[in-house]
């Protein structure tokens, strides 16, 4: 199962050029399905990539004490990844001090800001996230029905106020193909239990192209297809 995801993330990689030689990669690692195939993929494939590279696997812990990360640690052992867990107060914070009403967009920006700084403390100036298929074509959609604009976020990122790079690998990938490889390899996914999952705009949008999906099948590939042919901004490929 795991050769099927390789061949997305090489071709996706190669695509967009996504990996230089040196690079020091950081693998932002949620402890979901999506972030620990792309840590499984991304160092299984330092085997064979025609350039030289290196992984390190990071965590952002929420401060979810039913959240346990240990089981990722070994996982990353195992696959020769070295794993660093910061610990943040960001539940308290969103939930408890703020009592955000809208907290999924301040928890992912806290999030990302906790992980671009670790990653640069590390030393690695390139980051990558594990936003699937499914992800961008769910962007796509919650652009134009909430914001009435055509966009979604770009395969590769260049953030110049951090002088780092994100990437996302597994954008060739479809979400059930994740699922099965997770499962096939028994990877141990965390479970987030964040009051706020399952009740989002974009829990909303994923179960809207499921229905479509159904009476259109194909209809998310051919959604994908369609940013790249337009091209969308950053969409276009360099190979």
């Amino acid at each position: 199962m795991l050769q099927k995801i390789l061949s997305h993330v090489r071709r996706c990689c190669e695509d967009y050029e996504m990996i230089k030689p040196g690079d020091r990669i950081a693998i932002g690692v949620s402890g979901g399905k999506d972030s620990l195939v792309l840590l499984s993929a991304l160092a299984a494939m330092r085997r064979f990539y025609p350039v030289p590279y290196e992984v390190e696997a990071i965590t952002i812990d929420p401060g979810i004490e039913e959240m346990d990360f240990a089981p990722v640690t070994r996982l990353c052992e195992t696959l020769g990844v070295p794993h660093t867990v910061i610990q943040t107060h960001l539940k308290e914070i969103i939930f408890d001090i703020r009592k955000e009403s809208n907290p999924c967009s301040l928890c992912a920006k806290m999030r990302r800001g906790a992980l671009h700084d670790a990653a640069i403390e590390r030393g690695c100036r390139v980051i990558a996230l594990g936003h699937n298929r499914d992800d961008a074509v769910e962007t796509l959609l919650m652009s134009e029905i909430y914001e009435g604009r055509i966009s979604c976020f770009q395969p590769v990122t260049y953030l110049d106020r951090k002088n780092v790079t994100v990437i996302r690998p597994l954008i060739y990938t479809p979400e059930k193909l994740v699922r099965a490889c997770a499962r096939a390899m028994e990877l141990p996914i965390v479970t987030n239990p964040c009051p706020a999952n399952g009740n989002t705009k974009r829990q909303y949008v994923k179960d809207l192209l499921h229905d479509l999906d159904r009476e259109a099948p194909g209809l998310q590939e051919r959604m994908f297809g369609a940013m790249q042919r337009l091209p969308l901004n950053g969409w276009e490929k360099k190979r």
